[in-house]
């Protein structure tokens, strides 16, 4: 059993809070209509959920600061951080990641039973009570993907993470994605579809948990900032396969357009608003690309444009078996 020390009990600590406060965040619509009598009420839960958020991923970045001093002490190398800090978070996230996954499924049924019971009844539903139900049901992937993009983050801290390539089927990965934003989409009015050329587009060899992780951030994005249409294509030529993800949005304008890959920027820095996204999504995504030698970039037409649109452009290169 690894030894209790100051890093990992900051750690346990920082990875526990920010579970809480992510639990907070997806269930504050549920947990307010209770104890508040206004719909307003939602507020408050949320903002402990955001803060508890914050303080765990302050806690993880003190454990990780307390653990290179430390190794630094020992060796005098300031570079001699090793490995074993990364996988250990890896673990933990993995273990917290799983045993989360089983309220936030019960939850997700209690809601959609609730959707059941009051499509049943046929009388009309309070549009408040309505509204916090589709929060809860929307929150719930941003919160998943929260959770996988801190997990990401941790591996792309690692030393000489390696590379792991297999057989992928790139069609059947988005399919999956765009089925699981589906419900989503048509609960805010848009549509979202996708297409291959080649239609059978067969296989690639690359890392399929890299890819998936990549579009789905893709897709969220898109999700959040089209008018009413996110469109997701797979082609290939003889030496790369791309994956570009558009929206029918308002655009993004070149001043922003240098800055949307930088770890942790959103508009909202530049604005001196409160942020709406953690801003580490696109981040993930092009260093993650550039690991297996693609890249993600960006072309947008801003409105009003009437072609305003933007779209995010994944390439990676097509491996054989062999290499």
């Amino acid at each position: 059993m690894p030894k209790a020390t100051p890093e990992r009990i900051t750690l346990i600590v920082g990875i526990a809070v920010l579970i809480i406060g992510g639990v907070f965040l997806v269930v504050s619509p549920l947990v307010s209509s209770r104890l508040f009598s206004s719909v307003w009420g939602v507020e408050p839960v949320t903002y402990i959920g955001a803060l508890l958020v914050m303080a765990g991923l302050s806690a993880m970045s003190m454990a990780f600061y307390i653990e290179r001093k430390s190794t630094e002490l020992d060796t005098g190398n300031p570079e001699a951080v090793g490995p074993n800090w990364s996988e250990t978070t890896q673990q933990y996230f993995v273990l917290f990641d799983h045993d989360l996954g089983r309220p936030m499924r019960r939850i997700l049924g209690r809601e959609r039973e609730l959707r059941a019971i009051l499509r049943a009844s046929h009388e009309p539903t309070n549009p408040e009570v309505l509204g916090l139900l589709d929060e809860i049901e929307r929150q719930t992937p941003n919160f998943r993907l929260m959770m996988a993009n801190i997990r990401v983050l941790v591996q792309l801290e690692a030393p000489d993470e390696p590379m792991q390539f297999q057989p992928v089927e790139p069609g059947q990965m988005v399919r999956r994605i765009v089925d699981r934003y589906t419900p989503i989409a048509t609960d805010l009015g848009k549509q979202i579809v996708w297409w291959a050329e080649p239609t059978e587009f067969g296989l690639v060899y690359s890392d399929s948990s890299a890819i998936e992780h990549i579009v789905t951030n893709l897709v969220d994005n898109a999700m959040r900032f089209a008018n009413s249409q996110v469109e997701v294509r797979l082609s290939k030529n003889p030496t790369h396969f791309f994956i570009r993800v558009w929206d029918d949005g308002e655009g993004v304008s070149e001043q922003y357009q240098r800055h949307l890959f930088d770890r942790g920027w959103t508009p909202e820095v530049a604005r001196r608003e409160e942020k709406i996204s953690s801003g580490l999504g696109l981040f993930i995504g092009r260093t993650l690309a550039r690991r297996f030698a693609g890249d993600l970039t960006i072309e947008s037409v801003i409105s009003p444009d009437p072609d305003h649109h933007t779209e995010f452009l994944l390439s990676l290169p097509l491996k054989t078996e062999g290499d």
